[in-house]
């Protein structure tokens, strides 16, 4: 299975999703777009206090990646 199908599948579990860059980074939001190099997230609860981020694929590789599970209320990891 290639990166991106991944990355769908990842956008499609739980409410939410958290992404850990290797550089400490957290954002968490709602993965809005996945392109062949990039993926969208835009975090926040409004315009006014959320931003969209793209992240590079490449960095996804070294990032921790997790999905909120609303059966358990507890953030659970996914790999790519």
């Amino acid at each position: 299975m290639d990166i991106a199908q991944r990355l769908i599948d990842f956008a499609e579990a739980g409410n939410q999703q958290k992404i850990i860059l290797a550089n400490g980074q957290v954002l968490q939001g709602w993965i809005m777009e996945i392109t062949d190099e990039a993926l969208l997230i835009s975090t926040g609860f409004s315009d006014k206090v959320g931003k969209d981020c793209w992240i590079k694929l490449s960095d996804l590789t070294q990032a921790q990646l997790s999905y909120w599970d609303n059966r358990n209320d507890v953030w659970q990891p996914f790999i790519l």
